[in-house]
């Protein structure tokens, strides 16, 4: 006995049968006209709006005090920080998720630039802490390269450079060749780290002077 046949129509090459979701989605379009959005590009921009949503958690305190959103997405972000239960934390997002979607467009690309902001700072952070890690070595074991330091970066405290490169160097030196354990690099002094943090602060323009997270691996 042979199949019947399923009703429907095609659109850009796509068999809709008649009655299957995407064929209803067709038919809402049609009735309310092409302008509006479809209801999988209104999923697509709920999903995106909670996403960006959740990102505001991270958001740091600075950054969100200068979007002005409302007390209501605010209380309700605070309140989704506090909760550690899934499920109502699953349910918290999904009203923050709401408060979203009544945001401005305006406020929503704030949104977006501020986070944009933050991950920029972070990455560039990051990047500062391995070049200043770089040339702290370069400057201990080379003495061109205090010269070539100063002719990248004029505005650095020349005197306290040479100072704090002078006594790492015989920090990094040791007694003796049994002084060392055997496996272990030396323990480095003050002056190394402080050379680290000098080098760093010029780096990022001072940003970092009073960063907790400074290099904190020879203490």
């Amino acid at each position: 006995m042979s199949r019947k046949p399923k009703k429907g129509y095609f659109v850009r090459g796509q068999f809709v049968a008649e009655g299957s979701e995407l064929d209803l989605e067709y038919k809402r379009e049609l009735k309310g006209g092409f302008d509006g959005p479809s209801r999988t590009e209104l999923k697509r921009e709920s999903t995106e709006l909670q996403e960006l949503g959740t990102h505001l958690l991270t958001l740091r305190k600075d950054l969100m005090e200068s979007l002005s959103l409302p007390d209501k997405l605010v209380d309700g972000l605070a309140e989704a920080k506090r909760i550690t239960n899934f499920e109502g934390k699953r349910r918290q997002m999904q009203f923050i998720g709401k408060q979203m979607r009544l945001l401005s467009p305006e406020t929503l690309q704030a949104v977006r630039e501020a986070l944009d902001i933050q991950r920029l700072g972070s990455a560039k952070d990051t990047q500062a802490l391995h070049l200043a890690e770089v040339w702290r070595d370069r400057l201990i074991a080379d003495d061109a390269a205090v010269g070539e330091w100063i002719a990248n970066f004029p505005q650095t405290d020349i005197q306290q450079l040479r100072a704090l490169v002078r006594q790492a160097r015989k920090d990094a030196t040791p007694v003796s060749q049994a002084a060392v354990s055997p496996g272990l690099a030396p323990r480095q002094g003050r002056a190394f780290r402080e050379l680290f943090k000098l080098l760093r602060s010029v780096l990022t323009d001072g940003a970092s002077d009073n960063n907790p997270d400074e290099e904190t691996e020879d203490e």
